[in-house]
C-alpha cells in the first residue's frame, strides 16, 4: 500500500566557498540563504496533513458506533480545524480507552509534532512503534521528531529504519540524508540522495543535495556534472546557478563561475546573495570597479550582509579613498560590534585619513577584541599599528 508521510523534508543548502578580503576575517558566508541543513517541515496544506491521520486512524463511519469512535471523529474534526490542543486531549482519552492501538499513539505525536513539542512527539511514536513495529512511517515520524531535538544519531537510526521497511520511502532516504549530513558524514549523505533520486529522477532539490554532499566530499567535476543537470531540467532556477557558481569556484574555474553568476543575477537581480559572490569573484579576479559594485548592490539589497560590507570597505582602502572607507568601516561596527578585524580596519582607515585619535581608539578595541577572542596574530598586529600611531609613522608604512 503506497504510504503518504506526514512531512516533507526540506532541502540543504549549499554553503559555498567564502573569499576572505585582506585584513578581515569573517566566518564562511552560505552561498544560499540558511544553514546547512534544513530542519524537516511539514507540507503547508491542512489536507495533506491530514491524509495519514484517515489512514492511520482508520476510516470512521458516517455515524460513530462507539464511543472511541466518536472520539476519532472528533479527533479529527478538531485537527482539520487546527484546533490541536483539545485535539490531544480528545486522543489521549481515546488512548485511556484503547491502550494497544498503534494509530492513536501515533495520532499524539502528530498533534505534539505540530505544536513544536518535539520530545512528547518523539515519545508517542516510539509508543506507536512498540505496538507497531514494522510501520515505516511511525519511524520516519520519530525521525523527524529527534531531528528537531538534534538528536542526529537517533535520528538517522528512525530514518533508516524506515528506509528498511519501504525501499520507496523517499522522505525517509532525504531525512537520512539530511542528518548524515549533519554529522558530516558525506559519504552516508550522497548514499541517500542517491537512492532518493532513482525514486524522483526529476527532482532538481535533490541534485542540489547530491551537489552539497559531492562538494564536501571535493569532488568537484561531479557535482558541477550534477549541477549542470539539474540547471538543464529548471533552467531559470537561480538558487542552482549560484550552487553551480560554487562548485565552479571551488574547482577553480572562474569563468564557469562568473557566467553562473551573471546569469542568477538576471534571473533574480534583487538577490543580496548572488551580489555579495559576484563581488567576491571580482576581487579574487582583481576587478576592483565591478568588484565594488557588486558589493555596494549587496549591501543595498541588504544593509546587514556583514561580508559585502567589508568588501565595500577593503576595496576603498585599496583605491585610497580613504574617507569613504571610514565611513563603510564605520556602518561594518555598527552591524558587527564583536568582529575585531573591523575595528582594526576602521583604524586604519581613520589613520590614513588623518584621524589620529579616532584611529588609536579603534585599534585599541580591535586588540581587547582579539585578545578576549584568543587571536594572538590579530593583538600583534594591533599593538604594532598603536606603536606605528605613537612613533607618528603611518600605519603600514
Amino acid at each position: 500500500m503506497q504510504k503518504r508521510l506526514w512531512f516533507a523534508v526540506s532541502w540543504l543548502l549549499l554553503a559555498g566557498v567564502a573569499l576572505s578580503c585582506p585584513q578581515l576575517t569573517l566566518a564562511n558566508q552560505p552561498f544560499l540563504n540558511g544553514d546547512r541543513i534544513a530542519e524537516p517541515e511539514e507540507p503547508e496544506e491542512p489536507e495533506e496533513l491530514l491524509q495519514p491521520q484517515r489512514r492511520l486512524l482508520n476510516p470512521t463511519p458516517q455515524q460513530p458506533t462507539s464511543e472511541l469512535d466518536r472520539l476519532l471523529q472528533q479527533g479529527r474534526q478538531l485537527i482539520q480545524a487546527g484546533n490541536f490542543p483539545p485535539a490531544l486531549a480528545v486522543y489521549q482519552q481515546a488512548a485511556n480507552l484503547e491502550r494497544n492501538n498503534a494509530r492513536i499513539f501515533s495520532a499524539i505525536g502528530f498533534i505534539q509534532a505540530r505544536q513544536g513539542k518535539f520530545q512528547e512527539a518523539a515519545n508517542a511514536y516510539r509508543q506507536a512503534i512498540a505496538i507497531d513495529p514494522n510501520n515505516d512511517v511511525f519511524h520516519y515520524a520519530l525521525g523527524y521528531s529527534l531531528a528537531h531535538l538534534g538528536d542526529n544519531a537517533g535520528a538517522a537510526n528512525a530514518y533508516r529504519r524506515a528506509t528498511e521497511l519501504d525501499r520507496n520511502n523517499i522522505q525517509a532516504f532525504l531525512g537520512l540524508g539530511a542528518v548524515l549530513f549533519r554529522q558530516k558524514d558525506y559519504q552516508g549523505a550522497l548514499t541517500s540522495y542517491e537512492r532518493a533520486i532513482r525514486l524522483q529522477p526529476r527532482s532538481v532539490e535533490i541534485r542540489e543535495s547530491i551537489g552539497a554532499a559531492l562538494m564536501e566530499l571535493k569532488r568537484y567535476d561531479d557535482a558541477i556534472e550534477v549541477l549542470q543537470r539539474a540547471v538543464t531540467i529548471a533552467p531559470n532556477n537561480s538558487r542552482l546557478r549560484l550552487q553551480l557558481a560554487s562548485a565552479f569556484m571551488a574547482k577553480g574555474n572562474q569563468r564557469g563561475a562568473l557566467l553562473a553568476l551573471e546569469r542568477a543575477a538576471r534571473l533574480e537581480p534583487r538577490n543580496a546573495a548572488i551580489q555579495l559572490q559576484m563581488g567576491k569573484l571580482l576581487r579574487q579576479q582583481n576587478n576592483l570597479p565591478r568588484a565594488l559594485a557588486a558589493y555596494r548592490r549587496a549591501v543595498q539589497l541588504d544593509d546587514k550582509l556583514i561580508e559585502a560590507q567589508a568588501g565595500v570597505g577593503e576595496i576603498l582602502l585599496l583605491q585610497q579613498n580613504f574617507s569613504q572607507a571610514v565611513t563603510a568601516y564605520r556602518r561594518l561596527v555598527e552591524i558587527a560590534p564583536r568582529e575585531a578585524a573591523a575595528h582594526y580596519n576602521l583604524g586604519v582607515a581613520l589613520a590614513k585619513a588623518g584621524f589620529r585619535g579616532e584611529a588609536i581608539a579603534s585599534l585599541k578595541k580591535a586588540r581587547d577584541l582579539f585578545q578576549s577572542q584568543g587571536q594572538n596574530e590579530g593583538v600583534k598586529q594591533a599593538e604594532n599599528a598603536l606603536r606605528q600611531l605613537e612613533q607618528g609613522s603611518g600605519v603600514g608604512s
